[in-house]
């Protein structure tokens, strides 16, 4: 498996995974699909685009965006967001994105990327981002209406990236 930049082509995939976690209705706040038009649109506008692709047959295992999380004086942090197809969870394909995406960003001089809206319950997520070195900032309690309508608590997590680490304890 590699992780590289989405091209054109990878985007029917893409859209298909992305709406499959919108469906899900429980880690994404988006609840419009993306259509071939949107879809292009939506990942064309991102700083960064990077898939999960299964070398020898092509297929896309996942995705993730990266984008500003704010404009002017805050504009050097960035914003994420993670997607891998449903029969392809638990093969650590989402560890490889997140490692991928901290380095893209730092790359594009992000200094700082910051996940707003990561669900109490996504467990296997936080587990992940807390074993790569990011920071919980706190919980928002009931800061997510799940699909089923109830609300449940947010925490928002932070890492310092690369060459920045030393900015940040000043």
């Amino acid at each position: 498996m590699i992780v590289r930049e989405y091209q054109e082509r990878d985007l029917p995939a893409m859209i298909a995974v992305w709406n499959e976690v919108v469906e899900e209705g429980i880690a994404f706040p988006q609840e419009d699909l993306l259509g071939e038009q949107t879809g292009a649109a939506f990942f064309g506008e991102q700083s960064y685009c990077g898939v999960a692709e299964q070398e020898e047959s092509g297929e896309i295992l996942g995705l993730y965006i990266l984008h500003p999380n704010n404009v002017g004086r805050c504009g050097h942090i960035c914003n994420a967001s993670y997607a891998v197809a449903s029969q392809r969870r638990g093969q650590h394909i989402g560890e490889k994105l997140v490692l991928d995406c901290i380095r893209q960003a730092g790359r594009i001089g992000f200094r700082v990327l910051q996940f707003n809206a990561v669900v109490a319950s996504n467990i296997h997520a936080r587990h992940l981002y807390e074993r790569v070195g990011f920071t919980q900032l706190g919980t928002i309690p009931g800061g997510f209406r799940m699909k089923d309508g109830r609300y449940e608590d947010i925490c928002p997590y932070y890492i310092m990236l690369a060459g920045n680490q030393a900015a940040a304890k000043k």
